[in-house]
């Protein structure tokens, strides 16, 4: 038997001497009253051990009902379940069925395998552009007998408006915090690998992909003795720069790290491939002026609705702030940077589903500045409608109701959208409860005096703040369990 079936029984008190006497282990290390059939909400978040604020709200999603309410109304940063608000603002702006078109266009014939005109690599903001795309692009030249350009070499790159980062706030070095641009290749990352050998430390940047994985000669690293900081970033000439310390190298490694001038890289990455395939291409030239010609080669991505999904599922800022971009430049609005989007999705939000108060300064929900309440959030999972196009994008979930179970509870269900950045924590999403019941919930909590105090070259991984995520990740597992039993039986 269960502890979920312990609760559908009349005998309270023999459940609770089972409990007592050790029969049944609760899952993770909650506190004892965590078994308690109707433990009140804030007793949860008042024993969770969690510094700094919380803002929770649980509705009924069908009624909108307000079930429980913890400070709902105070804002925090939403982390990445900002990516709920930008999941439905791309969805709506843009057309579940949208997708992105990246294109090769020629202003001149092909004529016995030359091409006698320019060549455009045309970027539309895709957020899911890579290496093997590119490689396709070449493949479908080639089909077409091209084995030379005579012209000049273009990379279209004004689709979208360039941001350096998405936080200034973030280290250089940390790929979750992309440049975005009109043309955007492996999420706007490259990956370092290095190996250590008689002579030194062998390293290499590379474009790497399932098919195509060229090495990038315009991105420079090197390594220098020293200590802190692991990376360092300039530009030079242009160009992207970095030096690694090589007492933080070992035997050898890889990473992703960022990309500051993506149309560059695509346009070194594809004239490899196309190499690769045996066309000649002149050096490019970058261009946020759109050049006409008429297309020769097409890269089509997945539609927004796949896109969206696999945004949540992976939580990736590229996919959250190019979506964003393109949403806020299809509706007429001026996208010139990433908190002037973020403004018009809040006023978007305010005007579609009633948000009120809220601020989102990015699509991703990496910066900081970024707030909304738990009441607010929940009101707009409740808005956007149980049998809306939400629900069935967010991420499933597994609540296991004992320790090492590996049945989960019974008759319930949870798709959610979580986020984290340091010392905050958010958690939103549907919950469907054994007897029907559906419920719509958002947790948020936030050490903000925490996070302000932390140096820059710490923010990867600061002192104190995987230990207190896991605080909080538990609190919102008991939380919802407590709102299953409570609701749901």
């Amino acid at each position: 038997m269960s502890a979920f079936d312990f609760f559908n029984k009349p005998n309270r008190r023999l459940f609770l001497k089972t409990v007592l006497t050790g029969l049944i282990v609760c899952a993770a290390p909650l506190a004892a009253q965590d078994l308690q059939i109707k433990q009140s909400l804030k007793t949860i978040t008042e024993t969770a051990g969690l510094s700094g604020s919380k803002s929770i709200v649980v509705m009924d999603a069908v009624t909108g009902a307000v079930l429980e309410n913890y400070n709902g109304s105070k804002t925090l940063p939403p982390a990445s379940v900002a990516k709920i608000a930008t999941t439905l603002y791309a969805l709506s702006t843009l057309g579940a069925g949208t997708t992105f078109k990246t294109r090769l266009l020629a202003t001149g014939p092909i004529s016995n395998g030359v091409l006698t005109g320019d060549l455009i690599l045309e970027g539309s903001g895709d957020p899911r552009l890579d290496t093997d795309a590119l490689g396709a692009l070449a493949e479908q030249l080639k089909a077409q007998g091209v084995r030379a350009v005579r012209g000049k070499f273009y990379v279209y790159a004004g689709a979208l408006p360039y941001q350096r980062e998405i936080d200034k706030e973030q280290p250089d070095h940390v790929g979750y915090n992309p440049t975005i641009h009109g043309i955007n290749l492996n999420f706007n990352r490259v990956f370092f690998q290095w190996r250590r050998g008689t002579e030194g430390y062998g390293l290499s940047m590379l474009a790497q992909a399932r098919k195509y994985s060229p090495e990038v000669l315009g991105i420079k690293i090197s390594t220098k003795n020293r200590g802190l900081p692991v990376f360092s970033y300039r530009s030079v000439n242009g160009k992207d720069n970095w030096v690694v310390a090589k007492t933080a190298l070992g035997k050898g490694g890889s990473r992703w790290l960022p990309v500051r001038k993506p149309a560059e890289y695509a346009g070194e990455v594809f004239r490899t491939v196309a190499a690769l395939n045996g066309i000649r291409i002149p050096k490019h030239k970058v261009t946020e002026k759109p050049v006409s010609g008429y297309s020769v080669a097409v890269w089509e991505s997945g539609n927004i609705r796949a896109l969206t999904k696999s945004m949540i599922k992976y939580s990736t800022n590229m996919t959250a702030e190019a979506l964003g971009l393109n949403a806020t430049i299809k509706s007429g609005k001026s996208a010139g940077s990433l908190r002037a989007s973020g403004q018009m999705m809040t006023k978007w939000l305010e005007a579609t589903y009633g948000v009120r108060g809220a601020k989102f300064v990015d699509h991703s929900g990496l910066g900081s500045d970024s707030r909304i309440s738990a009441h607010e959030m929940a009101r707009l999972l409740v808005n956007a409608k149980w049998d809306g196009p939400l629900r069935p994008l967010m991420k499933e979930i597994t609540l296991r109701n004992r320790k090492r179970e590996k049945a989960p509870i019974a008759g319930a269900r949870l798709v959610v959208k979580t986020g984290t950045l340091n010392f905050a924590s958010a958690l939103a999403g549907y919950v469907t409860c054994p007897n029907g019941r559906k419920l719509a919930f958002a947790i948020f909590t936030a050490d903000m005096p925490k996070r302000a105090s932390i140096a820059k070259k710490d923010r990867e991984r600061p002192a104190g703040a995987k230990a207190w995520a896991r605080k909080s990740r538990v609190m919102q597992h008991q939380l919802v369990r407590h709102w299953i039993r409570t609701y749901g039986v």
